[in-house]
């Protein structure tokens, strides 16, 4: 197995991206998948990278990336070091990142054998669920899709009026990280690109669009998450399917740091789901 851990995409004056390729060398026409992260997230989160190598295996080329504003940095991805970026970030800006991640795809493996670069299939998890069906309802590069935990709608949780508009007057507010403790900003700046791009990024419309299939998978005992919002996916969608996963959480049972070297049963479920779904 090839394995190339953050890869830098540069990209002149917006913020870079870091990017991890896993596939291997001895199979051809292998099939691309692309994973984002959620809210709070990192590609190198808890057992993103055993799931990685678990796609590698069955033939497919397993991306993942960084959006660029989630907080990390190039030198320490793991963490979230720059909280100013953090604070910058927006929907609008992680679709402009996941639409760079695909061209980069496309491009670096133009031309190896190993690799089908006319078959790229979308994994979005939580927050990161929202960004792909967005993007699936405009990018007819995208194949299939598979949502993990997936939201279905962004403007309900910027809080009530009166909490938006103190959070106006303020230019900030702050959420609390429950794992590193830090204090992690949100300036206004989120709502107001939200309101200003409100149509694009209405997920029910942009669902009803889409005409590839898709797999949504959520976990039964989700308590970020509620499971009717993968059930409002599945009702808007032309083409999909739900699979519930029986005990499982928001992040299918699994931590970070996750020092196992196999998945938990849930996430296992999650990855021979969306395996049978894409071959």
């Amino acid at each position: 197995m090839k394995i190339k851990k953050n890869i830098i995409i540069e990209r002149g004056h917006q913020k870079p991206i870091l990017i991890d390729t896993f596939y291997s060398e001895e199979k051809t026409n292998q099939p691309i998948v692309i994973f984002c992260h959620g809210y709070k997230g990192f590609k190198d989160w808890g057992a993103w990278n055993q799931m990685a190598k678990c796609f590698a295996d069955s033939g497919y080329c397993f991306v993942k990336f960084n959006f660029s504003h989630n907080g990390g940095t190039i030198n320490d991805p793991l963490d979230f070091r720059d909280l100013e970026a953090f604070g910058n970030n927006n929907y609008s800006k992680e679709l402009n990142d996941l639409n760079d991640v695909i061209d980069w795809v496309q491009s670096h493996f133009k031309n190896n054998p190993n690799i089908n670069t006319n078959k790229i299939n979308l994994i979005g998890h939580s927050r990161g669920g929202g960004i792909a069906l967005l993007k699936s309802s405009e990018d007819k590069r995208i194949t299939k899709l598979i949502t993990l935990a997936s939201v279905s709608d962004f403007g309900s949780r910027f809080g009530t009026l009166e909490e938006i508009t103190t959070w106006k007057t303020d230019g900030v507010k702050h959420i609390t990280n429950g794992r590193t403790k830090q204090q992690m900003p949100h300036y206004y700046q989120f709502f107001e690109d939200f309101k200003t791009n409100e149509e694009r990024l209405h997920i029910a419309t942009a669902t009803k669009k889409i005409n590839i299939p898709i797999l949504i998978i959520h976990g039964d005992k989700d308590t970020s998450v509620n499971i009717n919002e993968a059930k409002n996916i599945h009702r808007w969608s032309t083409d999909s399917k739900l699979k519930v996963i029986k005990g499982a959480d928001h992040v299918f049972n699994t931590s970070h740091p996750w020092e196992k070297d196999e998945l938990s049963n849930e996430l296992k479920s999650v990855v021979l789901n969306i395996i049978n779904f894409i071959s």
